[in-house]
């Protein structure tokens, strides 16, 4: 579904990610893991196109990007805004309907029965400001459930959430796992990525290692990850080819 072809993006000026070539495992859960500063944000904002790549493709083949539903970090979404629950999780019948598109019936019980599966259903009318990080994750996670997307893109989830919170979302990861959804997730915990997701790309702004999570995540290879971001040079040339993306 996602291939990379040495895929290099900088950010502010600086190497991000540099040479990046793989393909993600259809239908399957793919963790991009590694150092803080690795570049595994940068890669999943290439991946959906909210950046444009220095040099190098990503490919996408059997899905368009209105096929595809992003969780960005929380810290990248403006929660003074006046939007009710039941509204934001709503918002993800737009790449169907269009912006100002008719929500139908069906859409209706779609966003309040996500609600139900995510446990907030008492709060479908609360403002999104007057909710707590877990709560508000699983909000999101719900917007998520209406897209009913095939290929999800997931930026730190559980960062700054509660253990309960972090189980029940997990459980639907796991969901759309048997039900053959690709995910890929950005995640800082190793013992979430070993249990929960079978394949790892292991980042230090270049590929360390991509495969099954058990062959990527041996001592060896995390600690080549670690001296390989450690030794980086914020200051490296940026690679000066005109990115393509299909």
């Amino acid at each position: 579904m996602i291939r990379l072809e040495n895929l290099t993006v900088s950010y502010r000026r600086h190497p991000a990610v540099h040479h990046v070539s793989g393909s993600f495992a259809d239908g399957q859960a793919t963790a991009i893991f590694g150092p803080n500063g690795a570049g595994k944000s940068t890669l999943l904002k290439a991946i959906m196109g909210a950046l444009k790549p220095d040099a190098g493709r990503v490919l996408m083949r059997g899905v368009a990007r209105r096929d595809l539903a992003y969780l960005p970090q929380q810290s990248e979404i403006d929660r003074s805004l006046p939007v009710s629950v039941i509204d934001l999780v709503s918002s993800g019948h737009w790449q169907r309907s269009g912006l100002f598109g008719k929500v139908g019936r069906n859409d209706d019980d779609a966003s309040w029965n996500a609600l139900v599966t995510v446990g907030l259903e008492d709060f479908a009318t609360r403002p999104i400001a007057a909710l707590s990080s877990g709560q508000f994750q699983r909000v999101l996670f719900a917007r998520i459930l209406v897209q009913d997307a095939p290929l999800i893109l997931l930026d730190e989830p559980f960062n700054a959430v509660d253990a309960a919170t972090t189980a029940d979302l997990l459980a639907l990861v796991e969901r759309w796992k048997t039900e053959g959804r690709t995910v890929i997730a950005v995640l800082h915990d190793e013992q979430q990525v070993r249990e929960h997701f079978p394949q790892t790309l292991l980042m230090a702004r270049e590929v360390i290692a991509w495969g099954d999570t058990a062959e990527v995540l041996t001592a060896d290879k995390l600690r080549r990850a670690s001296d390989t971001a450690a030794h980086w040079s914020a200051n490296a040339p940026v690679c000066r080819v005109d990115g393509v993306i299909q």
